[in-house]
């Protein structure tokens, strides 16, 4: 297993490519991060396919920037990690707690594809 701060950076750049990068311009990102069986469960407990959450990651705002606190990571075994922190959109009122993320990380090969992914809403946030 890599150094756990440098695997946390690692799958933390991942994790932000997906929300930052414009997937129109990028689709290729897609398969490079998404696990053909990816699914998610949103922050009112709502799963959805890749297919729902790819749609939805083409037509976000790919300006939007966002601030990930306290990101950590969790070796579930050697080719599978649990990535856990807290999420806000920077244009969110400051009142705005954001949400805890989840998500599980596969490496394949020499990548890691992002295979589930929650959400949960914090008491007074927004849904994201």
């Amino acid at each position: 297993m890599e150094n756990n701060s440098a695997l946390a950076e690692q799958i933390q750049h991942l994790e932000l490519k997906l929300l930052q990068a414009d997937l129109n311009a990028h689709p290729e990102y897609i398969d490079e991060l998404l696990a053909e069986n990816f699914e998610e469960i949103d922050n009112h407990g709502h799963i959805h396919t890749r297919y729902n959450v790819v749609d939805w990651l083409k037509n976000k705002d790919p300006n939007m920037p966002w601030v990930f606190e306290s990101f950590r990571v969790k070796a579930l075994s050697d080719d599978v990690v649990l990535a856990i922190y807290s999420l806000q959109k920077t244009r969110q009122s400051i009142n705005s707690a954001g949400s805890i993320r989840t998500s599980i990380w596969h490496r394949q090969g020499k990548h890691w594809k992002m295979v589930f992914h929650q959400a949960t809403k914090l008491a007074g946030a927004s849904a994201s």
